[in-house]
């Protein structure tokens, strides 16, 4: 059995697009969720460099280094909780990530920063934003309402991290809304 790690997976559309790579490789694999793939065999160096290959065809990158891995694994847990969740966001994260690595959370936001080029803080931020900006385009819930499951401490808030954040406001973003929306792994 080995353990591969990709970048850039951040949602089951990327763990179908793996799985199909796999497939038409011929490779068998016991598993595979957001970053991580499961092989029943160990790749020869041939395989390697192909399933290299072709993963980044598709805009993913195989990972060698743990600290590398640990950060797509940080963002992969956010884009989780964040984006991939229905319940309200009442959660602390920087206890949250500590606890689901067991690391301690300070070592864990200055290897994120290093690597990542961006705060962990931020890159929540950004998360929320690009949430937001689904519940607007759905159109179905107030500013209030989003800012109420977003964990926001007012639409005040909400609004004026939005705007940081897009350079406009939510109202002013749902004017605007064709395009704006940035790809996960963009962020």
């Amino acid at each position: 059995m080995q353990k591969i790690l990709i970048k850039n997976m951040v949602c089951p559309r990327c763990i179908q697009a793996v799985r199909t790579t796999l497939m038409e490789l011929n490779l068998a694999f016991t598993d595979v969720q957001l970053g991580e793939v499961w092989l029943e065999n160990e790749l020869s160096e041939a395989k390697h460099e192909l399933l290299k290959s072709r993963l980044e065809d598709i805009g993913f990158e195989l990972l060698n280094d743990s600290k590398q891995h640990l950060i797509e694994k940080i963002k992969t847990t956010l884009i989780s909780l964040i984006q991939h969740s229905d319940s309200e966001l009442h959660i602390n994260y920087s206890n949250y990530l500590s606890e689901e690595f067991g690391k301690d959370y300070r070592y864990l936001s200055s290897l994120f920063s290093a690597f990542a080029g961006i705060t962990i803080e931020k890159y929540i931020i950004h998360l929320k934003v690009e949430k937001i900006k689904e519940y607007i385009s759905y159109d179905e819930l107030s500013i209030s309402e989003i800012a109420y499951k977003m964990h926001y401490s007012s639409p005040a808030h909400l609004s004026r991290q939005f705007k940081q954040v897009c350079g406009l406001s939510p109202k002013e973003y749902k004017g605007q809304m064709a395009n704006l929306r940035k790809p996960l792994d963009q962020i």
